[in-house]
């Protein structure tokens, strides 16, 4: 028997009342939703990022006061500092979710204050950094004029902490802005004094790795590859059109090495490299480049393209002559390649004293690990195989018990608590350590000895 569905009660105007909302089915409609979607994700997003700003201005503003704090009470009052080691303990153990708070960061914070005196520059400029970036610049930077600058360019770029790391390490405070030009001749004033800023003098290009015998083919495929770097080292606003850009003058080909378009001077940027110095000749083909690319590729509402000649060298009165009656914006700099490691890596890397230090200990690791090798071969020959994996003692003491353990064993054990502190890190007496590598090499030598009689 069919059974019968019950029916919503008709309305008084004989219409199914419907329980639910109306479905968009309009496209306007469909449009409108999207459109109201995207705009408070936006809005989320602007939200989300104003609040991380302002909790990190905040906890500045808050590690500015207490260093203040700090500073005051010793100057006032004859704090030591041993206090910022009581202050770390009481104030740890009062806000003990709070990882800042150590004698460490204690000390930092008085440096912050004492570093930066002035509250409103606190509050417009360095407020505006994480605090890990404030750090690094009181690390690095002494001189009050160059840290504010450093400071001002971290929040203009963006800069991430890394970055920062590099552009100070770089030196770029003393090479912005020391390229050659002829940008007030041939620039308005409000573009002459941009463009100056941009340039620098010398370009680092460390993260290249090219040899004295570069060609400039390399100089430029080196560029390309590492474009990245070479964009950040070129600074803000510079936007890659092409590397080898063509163009056609009069049914002949010519090839730019490098083609950008900065994006706050609003022009094209032609660079070309030269890995000698610089000659006056070289002044005379980018001012035709320069017009080439102002006929041919040059908006109407662009302003007019700079030229920049990266030489391996410059002398200053030639360039002056060379760009003394030159109609075309144009800057010379030199550029730098690293012949050694960076600076970061150098850094990295053991000194002589330290290798000195620690090869006895790397003696001690590695002859431990041919021991452990030896030591397994060994107790497979003699029957003895452990289901899992153990380490030298253990397997010594089982191969005591069995009665088959080699006979130097009682002298070895010593040597080898030597060993595995050696190989835990721990610092262990070089006197101790060349009595260690002497032991284990006779027992390493009885070993194979064994093995090859096997």
């Amino acid at each position: 028997m069919e059974s019968k569905r019950s029916r919503p009660a008709p309305s008084k105007k004989g219409k199914t009342r419907s329980l639910e909302a109306p479905l968009v089915t309009t496209s306007a409609s469909v449009q409108g939703y999207a459109e109201l979607v995207t705009e408070l994700k936006q809005r989320i997003t602007e939200a989300r990022l104003r609040a991380a700003l302002s909790v990190n201005r905040e906890l500045v503003l808050l590690y500015w006061g207490i260093g203040r704090d700090i500073l005051s009470r010793q100057a006032n009052e004859g704090w030591g500092t041993k206090v910022i080691d009581r202050l770390a303990v009481d104030l740890g153990r009062a806000f003990p979710e709070m990882t800042g708070l150590s004698a460490r960061n204690l000390k930092y914070m008085r440096a912050f204050a004492e570093a930066w005196p002035d509250l409103e520059f606190v509050q417009q400029v360095v407020a505006l950094l994480p605090w890990g970036h404030n750090v690094r610049l009181l690390d690095a930077v002494k001189a009050a004029p160059e840290r504010a600058w450093y400071a001002r360019q971290a929040i203009e770029n963006g800069w991430s902490r890394n970055v920062l790391i590099h552009q100070i390490e770089s030196g770029l405070f003393t090479r912005q802005g020391n390229a050659l030009t002829n940008f007030t001749r041939t620039l308005p004033a409000a573009q002459s004094e941009l463009a100056q800023q941009i340039l620098k003098d010398p370009y680092s290009f460390d993260f290249l790795s090219l040899g004295p015998e570069m060609l400039e083919r390399d100089l430029e495929q080196g560029l390309i590859e590492h474009l990245r770097a070479l964009i950040l080292e070129l600074g803000k606003g510079f936007a890659f059109v092409g590397s080898q850009y063509h163009l056609e003058v009069a049914d002949q080909d010519y090839y730019l090495d490098l083609l950008f378009y900065h994006l706050r001077l609003r022009c094209f940027v032609v660079i070309e490299l030269k890995i000698e110095d610089f000659k006056p000749e070289f002044a005379g083909k980018m001012n035709f480049y320069l017009s080439a690319v102002d006929d041919q590729l040059r908006h109407k509402d662009d302003q007019p393209t700079i030229g920049i000649i990266l030489c391996k060298g410059r002398n200053e009165v030639v360039v002056e002559y060379s760009l003394r009656d030159t109609t075309k914006p144009m800057g010379i700099a030199q550029y730098k390649v690293s012949t050694s490691l960076p600076s970061r890596l150098q850094r990295d890397l053991p000194t002589i004293e330290e290798l000195g230090r620690e090869f006895p200990l790397m003696s001690v690791v590695k002859l431990r690990i041919e021991i452990e090798r030896a030591l397994r071969h060994f107790a497979a020959a003699k029957g003895f195989a452990p289901t899992r994996p153990i380490g030298i003692g253990p397997m010594l003491q089982d191969l005591q018990r069995r009665g088959l353990a080699p006979p130097s064993t009682g002298a070895f054990v010593e040597a080898l608590r030597v060993m595995n502190e050696a190989s835990h890190g721990v610092d262990v007496d070089s006197d101790a350590a060349e009595h260690a590598v002497s032991i284990g090499t006779a027992f390493l030598a009885e070993l194979t000895d064994h093995n090859r009689d096997a």
